[in-house]
């Protein structure tokens, strides 16, 4: 008698999730959208110029199928999971997939440092590589770009010149805008939109110019948003 195969039931996976909240996207090519946010707990990486700090530690367990019912009441069918680092939670893999079974429109922002292989191949990913101005450059996992789809976007968040000058010889090196769309986006505060668009300009980058609009729009340290 050949034994019966029961599908694990992702549903019942639990992760930390520090927020879930209904806004408009801030950043990415899809800039603009309402979409529903889900802010998962916990980070491997330190950077310099960190705006959701608050999500390091602080959050309440829930099941993948809790989270699913409170994403359900917002009514939009865009969905953003981000943290912290989702990826420093292994249950991530099955939110993103379960979302993706559901029909959502999934988009997945991370740091970089983790390996973006479990994420299931539906889900965009919006993926960072960490300029020096973060402190975190050396923790970039460079295997990770090899998985990047034409949907994808890597994003390099900008403190001065020296971070541009860093993220525009890696953007040539990799080629990475034959491979997928590239953000460059200006430290919030601390380095003004004006330059980072004539440098753009004058190396003829083929990068899209990230403002996070959400912070334009709503106090830049408002939670929720």
């Amino acid at each position: 008698m050949s034994a019966i195969v029961t599908a694990r039931d992702r549903t019942a996976t639990v992760l930390k999730v520090n927020e879930i909240f209904h806004s408009i996207q801030g950043e990415s090519r899809h800039a603009g959208r309402p979409c529903v946010f889900v802010r998962l707990t916990g980070c491997n990486l330190r950077c310099t110029w960190c705006d959701t700090a608050y999500a390091f530690e602080e959050g309440s367990d829930l099941s993948v199928g809790s989270i699913l019912a409170r994403m359900e009441a917002y009514g939009t069918r865009y969905a953003l999971i981000t943290g912290g680092e989702p990826l420093a939670q292994e249950g991530a893999g099955d939110l993103t997939g379960e979302l993706c079974d559901r029909g959502y429109e999934v988009a997945v922002e991370t740091g970089g440092s983790l390996d973006i292989s479990t994420l299931d191949r539906r889900a965009m990913i919006v993926m960072d590589l960490k300029c020096p101005g973060s402190g975190m450059s050396q923790k970039n996992r460079w295997e990770n770009i090899a998985l990047l789809k034409p949907t994808d976007e890597v994003k390099f968040v900008v403190a001065g010149r020296a971070d541009y000058d860093w993220a525009r010889d890696l953007i040539g090196r990799h080629r990475l805008a034959d491979r997928c769309g590239v953000l460059l986006s200006p430290v919030h505060g601390a380095l003004q939109p004006r330059p980072l668009a004539e440098w753009i300009l004058a190396d003829r980058l083929p990068v899209r110019l990230q403002l996070q609009i959400h912070k334009y729009i709503w106090p830049p340290n408002l939670r929720g948003v």
